[in-house]
């Protein structure tokens, strides 16, 4: 690889955004392409989304002879709004499926070290903390306070931004009343639509521990594009 091109990987993974090497197998040329910045739908455009939405290398033949996409994602991240039981089992099982995960609660007798030992904590208001974080494409939010007034912020923000995945925590009857609020705050069905709730896939859930199974595999369904329901 060309020092140019190998500096400017670095920055792109610096900056944590989504970059595809295509390297043409038969010329050896290589470029670095941004396809989520790129307009159109162009076959080798989509196939390179492809690849980074899959996490998964793939090949593509082209007019000018096959062409290797490597992907360089950024590392999945996880936002928890509500340091709570079902958050305290929830860290764990999404660090293991390699997310960076923070939990963000102002209640600091709720998001302390004592109770997320060897954990991101950020106790400014949700807003804010997500403001500074820049959740994107390869980030997750869920909000399992029960309190608008620190899920609302959250959501709010959360829909504005690129997140791959928002759940929130609630019966039909509080995200009902969620939509009420949003909608006055100005967004429309589409935009509530993208929130999952009640949060996590439906198993029956009921202990802390069998939610927090339930919303990790939502996640990872939306993530890979599974049908959920």
């Amino acid at each position: 690889m060309k020092t140019a091109l190998l500096e400017e990987l670095q920055l792109a993974r610096t900056e944590k955004r989504q970059v595809v090497l295509a390297t043409n197998l038969k010329s050896g040329d290589q470029e670095l392409l941004y396809p989520f910045d790129i307009e159109g739908n162009s076959d080798f455009v989509e196939a390179a989304r492809n690849a980074l939405r899959s996490d998964k290398p793939a090949t593509i033949e082209t007019e000018d002879g096959p062409v290797f996409l490597n992907i360089f994602n950024p590392p999945l991240r996880l936002f928890i709004v509500g340091a709570v039981h079902i958050a305290q089992a929830l860290v764990p099982m999404a660090a293991s499926a390699d997310y960076e995960v923070t939990v963000i609660d102002p209640r600091r007798s709720f998001g302390s070290s004592f109770r997320f030992p060897n954990v991101t904590l950020d106790n400014r208001w949700p807003d804010e903390s997500l403001e500074e974080l820049r959740p994107d494409r390869r980030s997750a939010i869920v909000t399992l306070t029960h309190d608008a007034k620190l899920d609302d912020p959250a959501l709010q923000y959360a829909l504005k931004s690129d997140a791959f995945y928002i759940g929130a925590l609630g019966s039909g009857r509080t995200h009902a009343k969620r939509q009420q609020r949003l909608m006055s705050a100005g967004f429309s069905d589409s935009d509530f639509n993208r929130i999952h709730g009640p949060i996590g896939l439906d198993i029956g859930a009921k202990s802390p521990a069998e939610i927090a199974i339930s919303i990790m595999a939502e996640i990872i369904a939306v993530l890979r594009r599974k049908e959920v329901k």
